[in-house]
C-alpha cells in the first residue's frame, strides 16, 4: 500500500472514502481496521472486483462484524455525497489522471468533515519524469497520466482548497526500476524477471528488501504521499 494507515489514524467506526479505488487495495486495509468504507470509482469492472474481495474477506472472518464496505460508481468532479460526510479520505494515484484536479481537490475537501484527515498520493516527480522520457506509451493513452506533480505544487493546491499539510512520506522505491525497465525495453526477459522479484517481495515481505526499500524511498520512491487535515471551524462567542 502507498498510504500509511497509522499516520492516517484509521480506526473502527470511522467513515472512510477511497476515491478512485481501482481494484480496492486501500479499501481492503481500511475494512480490516473496522472502518465503514465507501469505495468510489468510474470503472464498473474495478468496483465489481473490489466488492467481490470485500465479500471474500467477510466470509473469511478477516474483518470486524461492525465494519462495512460499499462500492459506488461516481465522478470525482461531482461527488454524490453531502458536505462533511467522511472522517478519513484516501485519494491514491488518482489526481494525475484528472485534467481538472482543482475541482477534484475541492470536492474531496467538501465531503471531508472538519477535523477529518486525508491522504493524497501521486507518482513522484523524478521517477515519473524518467518514465515519460523513456516512453510516450507509458502516459499518452486514454485514462493515462496527464501531468507530473512536484510535491510543493500539489501541496499548494491542497492548501488552496482549505486543507492543512501535516506531513509526507515516500513509497515503492523498488517499483521505480521496474517501470524504467518496462518503459525502456518493454516486457523483455529482464523486465519479467524483475516483476517476479516484486511479486515475491510483496508476498513474502523479506526483511532485507523491506530495509532496502525504506532506505531508497527518500531517493527514488515511486510515489509521494501527502497527509492532510481539515481544520475545525472555531466560532467565537460574544461576551
Amino acid at each position: 500500500m502507498t498510504v500509511d494507515y497509522d499516520r492516517l489514524d484509521v480506526r473502527p467506526g470511522m467513515r472512510v472514502l477511497d476515491l478512485g479505488c481501482g481494484e480496492g487495495r486501500h479499501t481492503f486495509e481500511a475494512y480490516r481496521r473496522g472502518a465503514d468504507v465507501v469505495a468510489l470509482d468510474l470503472s464498473v469492472k474495478d468496483l465489481a472486483t473490489t466488492a467481490s474481495w470485500c465479500v471474500a474477506m467477510e466470509l473469511a472472518g478477516e474483518v470486524p462484524a461492525t465494519a462495512s464496505a460499499t462500492t459506488i460508481q461516481g465522478d470525482l468532479l461531482s461527488l454524490p455525497f453531502p458536505d462533511a460526510s467522511f472522517d478519513r479520505i484516501i485519494a491514491s494515484e488518482v489526481l494525475e489522471h484528472i485534467p481538472d484536479d482543482v475541482t477534484a481537490i475541492r470536492e474531496m475537501t467538501r465531503v471531508l468533515k472538519p477535523g477529518g484527515m486525508a491522504a493524497v498520493t501521486v507518482p513522484r516527480w523524478l521517477p515519473e519524469r524518467v518514465c515519460w522520457v523513456l516512453s510516450d506509451e507509458y502516459h499518452a493513452n486514454e485514462g493515462g497520466h496527464v501531468r507530473i506533480y512536484k510535491e510543493d505544487e500539489l501541496s499548494g493546491r491542497l492548501r488552496d482548497a482549505g486543507l492543512t499539510v501535516t506531513g509526507n512520506g515516500f513509497a515503492h522505491a523498488l517499483h521505480s526500476p521496474y517501470w524504467w525497465l518496462k518503459c525502456a525495453i518493454g516486457d523483455a526477459g529482464l523486465t519479467k524477471a524483475y516483476h517476479k522479484m516484486l511479486v515475491w517481495d510483496i508476498t513474502e515481505k523479506p526483511a532485507l528488501t523491506r530495509v532496502l526499500e525504506q532506505a531508497l524511498n527518500p531517493l527514488i520512491g515511486k510515489s509521494v504521499a501527502i497527509y492532510l487535515k481539515k481544520e475545525e471551524v472555531t466560532v467565537g462567542v460574544g461576551a
